[in-house]
Formats: structure tokens, C-alpha cells, sequence
């Protein structure tokens, strides 16, 4: 019997992320990277394997260069792991498209679903686009599937996930997707394993790119983010929820033009816009310790949205069991997890400064009722699983 060896494709719009993984034992086969593609002379292929580890300079190339490249490596006849043929599927976290709220085939019209709502995930949709066509010509006879950041959010009930709008909208795709579905999915499996009687779980996928979700008996109740990834708390550079009246004030009374409007809240704002110093948090926490009253701002109104889900979400599914950060910020910034847990005592939540303080990876640091754990994220896992059942769901019983 063939392997199951399936690709998982991360697309950026300068790089290409990957992982060959054998699904009969999830065992990684091989994992790597190509940044700064289409920079002049500065792309880097960064690559691990059973067989050997390296990084080397490529030079000027295109995305179109960049998958050929990484495939021609990973099936070298000297120390490639595969052949073409052994590649069962191509897994992609893609992000959003209209009215596709599960994972699906990326055939025609899922495609034309992406292209649909490029103008709603205008930072995600076009190099997945271009990745995904790549992919297609260079591997005809290879399904492509599409892992949508909505899809652990489906469980979302109605009167949750509609808008206050007629509900002719909500029926027209207009409607909270959710997004880092892949992410708020493997915390779910992961705390359902270490904390079986967790029913009641709040999920914190806090990086560049942030939301919480609310999670009940293992399944989406809610999740901060909506429509699009621009909404929910503050974000890398995006401004998150707010007054949709600020734009058309801003359109109407101000001279900003749609293009501007739409830079300033997506390019402009979030936690690069409020500290004036950087989207990252590591820069903003350094320079707020050394008095930068903007930073110290930009980490207040970051901490405290967190803190106010929290509570929502705690309402929300009639107490809390567990807290979980994960996510570059989640899982590496022990103060921004120690300023968002202050005060929430009367959910039983009490810190353990020790281990909050201590290196990374998965621990608890709690000493309370409610259990606050820090696990490391694997989206890549459940892209791959979620890869699979979508080829099952396709073949025919046997």
C-alpha cells in the first residue's frame, strides 16, 4: 500500500513555509522554508530532513522558482526524501472565501470563492491564489485542499454569529467566519488530552495576527474575529473592532478616500499605528520598559481587549475550566500573559509566577481552579489531518 504523504503549504507574500509529513504515523518526513522570494539577490531556502539540514542563498528568484525549487530538493535522486508521485496531497491553511466555512477541495470554484473576497483578506488571498495555481501546474494530478481558518469555526450558532442586519445579509455570506481555525482547533484536541474534563475553554492565539475563541465540549461556540480578519482585537497592523461610523466620518467629513481609509486601518493601525514604534510585541515591550508612553499604551489596549473576551467568553459558556495561550506572543511574552490574567481571580484563575516566567513550551501556569496552560501551536498537524478526511470524504466506501 502507498504511503499517505501529504504536503502542508504556509504562503506568505515573500515566503513559502512547508512540511512533508507521513500520515501513518504523523511522522515528519521534512520541513523548511523560502523567505524574501522576489527580493534582488536575497531569497534564502532553509530546509530539514531525515537525511540532512542546510540553508543556502538562491539568489533573485519568483514564487513560480521557489515551489520548483523546493521540489526538486525534496525529490533529489542523492538526498531527496520522495518522489512526485508519493505526494498523496497538497494541504493549504488558506484563510477565506466566500460562503466556504469547512475544509474543501480547491477545485474551480473554490478558487473563484478565494478571488470573490480578496478585497475582505487582501494581506492572505492573493500569494495563496498564486501558490495554489503554482501548485496546480506543476502538479496536475496532485489534489489540492484548502484547510479554511473558518473551518473549526462552523459550530458558530446563528444568534452568534450573524449580524444586527436582515438576515437576507447573513444568507448573502455576509456573517462571522472566525479565523486561526487551525490553531484554535489543535488547542481544543491538545487540552481534551492533557485536562479530559475541561469542558468550558478559552483559546488565546495571540502573534502578529490575534483572536480568542470560546470553546465548548471541544467545539467553536465563538471566536473574536468575524467577517474578516481585519475585525476582533487589535492586530499586528490592523485596527480590529471598531465604529464602523469612524470610516464613514473619516470618507465624508475628513477627504480620506476608500484607499486610504482601507491603509490606514489595515496597514497603519493596530499595535505598529498605536505605538508609533513597531507591529511587533517584543520591540514594543522593550521600548515601553524604557518609559515610551505610546508602547505603554499600545500593550494596555492590547491586554486589556484580551481581558475583556475573557469575560465575555466566560459569560458566555457559564464559566471557564481552562485558559490557553498560544501563538508567537501567547507563548513567549510572560508579561502580556501575567497583565491579561490580573483580576480575573474571581474566575479562579491564580498565576504561578514561577512557571509563567519559566522557558518556553507546553506548562501549566496556574495554582487555581481554572487551569492556564501555555501550549506551542501546530496548525501544520491539523492542516494535515483536515487534509486527509477531505480526501477520504471523496473516495468512493470501500
Amino acid at each position: 500500500m502507498a504511503p499517505m504523504i501529504v504536503m502542508i503549504v504556509n504562503v506568505g507574500s515573500t515566503s513559502l513555509k512547508f512540511r512533508v509529513l507521513d500520515m501513518d504515523g504523523e511522522r515528519e518526513m521534512a520541513s523548511g522554508k523560502i523567505d524574501r522570494i522576489g527580493a534582488a539577490g536575497k531569497s534564502v531556502f532553509a530546509c530539514k530532513t531525515s537525511k540532512r539540514s542546510f540553508q543556502r542563498e538562491l539568489g533573485t528568484i519568483d514564487y513560480a522558482q521557489a515551489v520548483k525549487t523546493m521540489l526538486d530538493d525534496l525529490t533529489d535522486e542523492d538526498h531527496g526524501v520522495l518522489k512526485l508521485e508519493h505526494i498523496r496531497a497538497i494541504g493549504f491553511k488558506t484563510v477565506h472565501a466566500r460562503g466556504i466555512s469547512d475544509t474543501t477541495i480547491l477545485d474551480d470554484d473554490a478558487i473563484a470563492r478565494m478571488e470573490d473576497y480578496v478585497s475582505v483578506a487582501p494581506a492572505h488571498n492573493p500569494p495563496y491564489l498564486k501558490a495554489i495555481r503554482i501548485f496546480r501546474e506543476l502538479l496536475p494530478e496532485t489534489p489540492l485542499v484548502g484547510v479554511f481558518e473558518a473551518h473549526f469555526h462552523k459550530t458558530i450558532p446563528l444568534h452568534l454569529g450573524a449580524y444586527a442586519l436582515p438576515l437576507e445579509f447573513y444568507e448573502q455570506g455576509l456573517r462571522k467566519y472566525g479565523f486561526h481555525g487551525a490553531s484554535h482547533h489543535f488547542i481544543s484536541e491538545r487540552v481534551g488530552q492533557i485536562l479530559p474534563s475541561a469542558r468550558r475553554v478559552i483559546s488565546c492565539h495571540l502573534g502578529g495576527s490575534s483572536s480568542l475563541c470560546a470553546i465548548l465540549d471541544g467545539e467553536s461556540l465563538d471566536t473574536s474575529m468575524g467577517f474578516s480578519p481585519q475585525s476582533g482585537m487589535p492586530q499586528g497592523t490592523r485596527c480590529g473592532d471598531i465604529d464602523s461610523y469612524v470610516m464613514i466620518h473619516l470618507m465624508k467629513d475628513k477627504g480620506y478616500s476608500l484607499e486610504s481609509v482601507e491603509k490606514l486601518f489595515g496597514e497603519q493601525a493596530g499595535l505598529l499605528g498605536m505605538s508609533g514604534v513597531s507591529a511587533e510585541m517584543s520591540d514594543i515591550l522593550a521600548v515601553a520598559a524604557a518609559g515610551n508612553a505610546s508602547a505603554r499604551i499600545a500593550i494596555d489596549v492590547y491586554c486589556a481587549s484580551i481581558k475583556k473576551y475573557i469575560g465575555a467568553y466566560a459569560a458566555l459558556l457559564g464559566g471557564v475550566d481552562a485558559v490557553v495561550f498560544t501563538g508567537g506572543i501567547g507563548e513567549n511574552a510572560a508579561d502580556i500573559r501575567r497583565r491579561v490574567l490580573e483580576g480575573l481571580e474571581f474566575l479562579g484563575v491564580e498565576l504561578d509566577e514561577k512557571a509563567n516566567q519559566a522557558p518556553p513550551g507546553e506548562r501549566l501556569i496556574s495554582l487555581g481552579k481554572c487551569r492556564v496552560y501555555v501550549i506551542p501551536a501546530n496548525e501544520e498537524i491539523i492542516v494535515a489531518r483536515e487534509t486527509v478526511r477531505a480526501l477520504a470524504s471523496r473516495m468512493p466506501a470501500r
